[in-house]
């Protein structure tokens, strides 16, 4: 907000999963928004929306015991979040990805959202990912530039990728 930045690189936008579901990880309701407002050229992806965090897991509210936890270490449990939530986050992030005065562009990986959400981990959930990116659609404007790719979030071309194309937007 301040005009110190010449473009955002934003790949993991966990913190909107945790603002939305309780999580302890929150940012606040205005995430996602400053680049944007400020017209600072952005490129942006979904990582680790398959996650609320939350500390040990004797501090996880009683409310979410039967959902999918993943005890990632002594300090941090991890709750998967439902396609009900991912469809509210793809919508979330939609509309604030479409209010953005500057070049947006926004990268989807297919194939998973974090290393646990790809096929075969802890987090894999085709619906809940189907969700997310029905959401988006919901609500994204013409001018947010995106990009849906097959593989992870956690493959170097993807991430090269979004590199790229931030460079070329600032350039």
């Amino acid at each position: 907000r301040d005009g110190f930045l010449a473009g955002v690189l934003d790949t993991t936008t966990t913190e909107l999963a945790d603002e939305l579901v309780g999580g302890v990880l929150s940012a606040g309701p205005a995430r996602l928004e400053a680049a944007g407002a400020a017209g600072v050229p952005q490129v942006v992806s979904l990582g680790a929306l398959d996650m609320v965090n939350f500390g040990p897991r004797d501090s996880v509210p009683l409310q979410f015991e039967g959902r999918n936890l993943y005890v990632h270490n002594p300090t941090v449990t991890l709750m998967r979040t439902t396609p009900e939530e991912c469809a509210e986050l793809g919508r979330t992030i939609g509309r604030k990805l479409s209010r953005a005065t500057g070049p947006t562009v926004l990268f989807v990986p297919l194939k998973g959202v974090s290393m646990i959400a790809v096929e075969g981990q802890v987090f894999h959930d085709a619906e809940a990912d189907a969700a997310l990116v029905a959401g988006l659609h919901e609500t994204l404007g013409p001018s947010v530039e995106v990009h849906e790719v097959e593989t992870d979030i956690n493959d170097p071309d993807f991430a090269v990728a979004m590199a790229d194309r931030l460079h070329e937007l600032i350039r």
